[in-house]
């Protein structure tokens, strides 16, 4: 059980959609914590000492103890600060589902956004569009309630929300709508809630400067090709 003197450090980037999730995890439980940006290109030495196996953000540094892999420190800070609002459903076959939903969107969402950017034609662009589908997931979960978690943001909220300020740059810089009023109103409604929320908007990157950082990303990996 976690206490009023704990001492909460998160390892991250400003830009990680994987890094946005404890974040607002942290946010939803009222913890008091403090964010240590990684620097680009480099790795620090509490970062390779705190998670020695992948050596990836985010990390979760509770009382000095590592915790490793965003949706594992999503639950960790649901279990650790259990008062209300509670993160994951009580009920074991909604928290399965919950589970589910959070592993398909890393598994099969998130890779196919990053399709849509790296497509080299646009037939590849629109057939990595056509397997963004979610509408019909949030139908299912939320069953009518405002989010995936119902009238609050639950576990698939954080997992799906943290990827949406990446969703709106890459719609920038592919002309594309991954979120479109007439084929997923549901979603586009979603969204705006969940970004207004908040636990929310002070830790969900803008669009405009993630469009930014990925022209940044680009030209030093370029440089870095033409220097080897």
């Amino acid at each position: 059980m976690a206490v009023n003197n704990d001492d909460v450090k998160l390892i991250g980037a400003w830009a990680s959609p994987y890094v946005m999730r404890p974040r607002v995890a942290l946010n939803i439980k009222s913890v008091d914590y403090e964010f240590l940006q990684e620097q680009f290109g480099s790795k620090s030495e509490l970062l390779l000492k705190s998670n020695p196996v992948h050596k990836k953000i985010p990390v979760l540094l509770h009382n000095g103890k590592p915790i490793c892999e965003s949706s594992i420190i999503v639950e960790y800070i649901d279990e650790v600060w259990s008062s209300s609002p509670s993160i994951l459903p009580s009920d074991p076959h909604n928290r399965a589902l919950a589970r589910f939903w959070a592993a398909y969107l890393d598994e099969k969402w998130f890779p196919n956004m990053k399709g849509v950017i790296t497509a080299a034609s646009e037939e590849e662009k629109n057939a990595a569009v056509d397997q963004l589908k979610m509408e019909g997931a949030y139908g299912e979960v939320s069953r009518g309630e405002d989010f995936f978690g119902g009238e609050k943001i639950g576990f698939v909220d954080i997992a799906f929300g943290s990827m949406l300020g990446w969703a709106r740059a890459i719609q920038v810089m592919a002309g594309v709508k991954l979120l479109d009023e007439e084929k997923t109103p549901g979603l586009v409604k979603w969204a705006e809630k969940f970004s207004a929320d908040p636990a929310v908007k002070d830790v969900l990157p803008e669009a405009e400067k993630l469009v930014e950082f990925s022209k940044l990303l680009s030209a030093k990996f370029k440089t870095a090709a033409a220097s080897s």
